[in-house]
């Protein structure tokens, strides 16, 4: 549906009013604050046809209108007038930043407390780092039943050790074969290369090599993945009035939260994206967010993209606020680590 311009300025300033105070709109209020010479009457019909439209919904009876996700989608791509940070905003947020100059790892933690912080919302920052580690050497031992000892060695350094808990029993020989096999074809290889590679390798090999290998491999990247996501404020998400009413919605926040595999293939999906990525409550493809909007940016160093950041929050949040938050930080942060 094209909007005419009267439309879209009533819708705009429904929405302002309603991300202010949280209260539905009426056509009173729209009518003292649009700027348009318009009759109660006209301001009525505009919004029945945005109601139509599904820009709008009435929560209540004759209590005026809320922007329904759709109303916002049409806000934050075309209404909406971003407000550019201040001086004073912009050194407050490279002193919160370099402070932990010393260390990435600290760098990456002080963004996100520092999107929490400044949003009152929850801050996410994602490691661009799991595509780039390297496998240097692979062992598999035998514990009982079913469950094998995967002992991982990377080319950062890093020893991890987990237990997979395989379909089949594996002898010390199939272990051996295994280990040296994978030695011998990905060491060296990057996550993502060791893993297209195995897929193809995975048609030829014997069943139970093929279950223990698959294993190793989806294992282990889930938790190196898992690892290079950081976090902040998710309480503060949780405080924020629309979601505190639900007791379903915040539980389901909270298991995204704590698996964390949602939010990274989310971030994932804006990964070779240029620019701020918003998505609007279902637009994320996780039902646990459709009362959320999630804003995202990615960062670089040296012109190649190393991760993402954003903020998730209550689709009734300061666009015009977040927005630079979120990519005057990415920005930052690139340059920081550099």
């Amino acid at each position: 549906m094209d909007l005419d311009n009267r439309a879209q300025s009533l819708l705009k300033t429904l929405i302002t009013f309603h991300i202010n105070d949280g209260n539905p709109v009426g056509s009173k209020t729209l009518s003292n604050s649009s700027n348009l010479d318009l009759s109660p009457a006209s301001i009525r019909n505009i919004m029945k046809d945005l109601e139509e439209a599904g820009f709008v919904s009435s929560p209540h009876t004759s209590a005026g209108r809320i922007p329904t996700n759709k109303g916002y989608r049409l806000f934050v791509d075309s209404l909406v007038t971003v407000k550019s940070l201040n001086d004073f905003e912009i050194s407050s947020l490279k002193n919160q930043l370099s402070l932990s100059l010393s260390d990435n790892k600290h760098l990456i933690n002080s963004a996100a407390d520092t999107l929490s912080k400044l949003t009152k919302f929850a801050g996410v920052v994602m490691i661009a780092k799991a595509k780039k580690i390297k496998y240097k050497h692979i062992e598999f031992f035998g514990l009982s039943e079913k469950r094998v000892l995967v002992i991982i060695v990377t080319n950062d350094g890093n020893v991890q050790n987990r237990v997979l808990y395989t379909k089949h029993n594996y002898d010390k020989s199939s272990l051996l074969e295994a280990s040296n096999y994978f030695n011998k074809e990905f060491s060296g290889h990057s996550i993502e290369e060791a893993k297209k590679l195995l897929l193809n390798d995975l048609k030829n090999m014997k069943e139970d090599i093929s279950d223990l290998m698959s294993s190793a491999i989806v294992n282990s990247t889930d938790e190196i993945d898992n690892e290079n996501l950081v976090m902040s404020g998710q309480d503060k998400l949780l405080e924020t009035l629309e979601l505190s009413k639900n007791v379903e919605s915040i539980k389901k926040i909270l298991e995204i939260f704590e698996k964390k595999s949602a939010l990274l293939k989310l971030l994932e999906s804006s990964h070779s994206a240029n620019g701020i990525q918003i998505f609007i409550g279902e637009e994320s493809g996780y039902k646990a967010l459709d009362e959320c909007s999630v804003i995202t940016s990615s960062y670089k160093v040296d012109g190649d993209v190393m991760g993402l950041l954003g903020v998730i929050g209550p689709t009734r949040m300061a666009y015009e606020r977040v927005i630079p938050i979120v990519d005057i930080t990415a920005k930052l942060l690139g340059k920081s680590i550099e």
